[in-house]
């Protein structure tokens, strides 16, 4: 009997019994027999649970993994900690919230024992950075913000950056096919190794930057980013689930939306600053020449004065 099958039943058995029932012959029978009933359902609890240990489960995937069981994994707080240390600066307020989001579910993804790199990752990271951070204020801070963000995942910016222009690189030129067969794992380029990788792993980890990856070749290549050719992509030719590659298209044009919204917004808050620091010059440059029109004037009413007194004198 299955465990909570048997919990379920032994609450029914529980709640069943009436407890003002009399001590008839009848009576005390019954009670007998839930006794006996419950001592069985504890007898098969035990038997489910006694001796289990965490990752050797009799299952494929405790099988491949359950050597990592009670191994120490690093905590958000941990990353975190890495993050601000490595950075070292203050971010701005407007983008606090959002980095420490995604250093935290990054974080979560890194860790998954399922979690592999490859440059289609690679790809999304960057792409989805530098698309954050376009219009951050300092863009040497903005550059700092990105080191720090991948050497506290473990990673080295450069070498994600190099890995994301290659991928990126590959793909210009490309047709949406071309890359769909590569997903296929057709041909030797390196997105038809990482797709064979892929199948070949029942346990693959999809992650948001992979999907985001995914979406950057597909504004390279000039395929429309839309749930269906997503579901192509993912489901079809990589032969993976695609809900959460669906929901991250989702948030991507989404967040392009947003980003968009902000970026006008910044220009026209620059636009507004310039004009306003126009006026500032403007207004000094006027009180400037008034105060020399000023000194001249009054050079002048001097010089007049002394002629007037030597005029006097002679």
């Amino acid at each position: 009997m299955k465990l909570p099958v048997a919990i379920a039943l032994l609450f029914a058995i529980a709640n069943s019994v009436d407890a003002f029932t009399g001590s008839s012959p009848a009576a005390t029978l019954q009670r007998q027999r839930h006794f006996a009933l419950s001592s069985q359902l504890s007898d098969d609890i035990d038997k489910q649970t006694m001796g289990y240990k965490a990752g050797k489960a009799d299952h494929p995937f405790a099988k491949r993994f359950g050597h990592l069981a009670g191994k120490k994994v690093r905590t958000v707080a941990e990353a975190m900690k890495d993050f601000t240390n490595s950075l070292g600066l203050i971010i701005n307020p407007l983008y606090r919230s959002m980095i420490t989001d995604i250093v935290s579910t990054t974080h979560l993804t890194v860790v998954d024992a399922r979690f592999k790199y490859d440059k289609v990752w690679g790809l999304g990271l960057i792409s989805s950075m530098d698309m954050l951070l376009k219009n951050y204020p300092e863009k040497d801070m903005a550059a700092k913000i990105v080191e720090a963000f991948c050497e506290s995942m473990g990673f080295r910016a450069a070498t994600l950056r190099k890995d994301a222009e290659e991928l990126e690189n590959w793909a210009k030129g490309k047709s949406g096919e071309d890359v769909a067969a590569a997903l296929r794992g057709e041909g030797s380029s390196d997105l038809a190794a990482i797709a064979k990788v892929a199948k070949d792993d029942e346990f693959w980890l999809y992650s948001r930057f992979f999907g985001i990856g995914l979406m950057k070749m597909m504004q390279v290549t000039g395929v429309e980013l839309t749930a269906d050719n997503v579901n192509k992509w993912v489901n079809t030719d990589l032969g993976k689930d695609t809900q959460k590659a669906e929901s991250d298209l989702t948030l991507w044009n989404g967040i392009q939306g947003k980003l968009e919204m902000m970026e006008t917004l910044m220009k026209e808050i620059e636009i507004r600053e310039k004009k306003k620091q126009a006026e500032r010059l403007e207004q000094k440059a006027e009180a400037a020449m008034k105060k020399a029109e000023a000194a001249i004037k009054a050079k002048e009413e001097a010089a007049k004065e002394e002629a007037t007194a030597a005029t006097t004198t002679e």
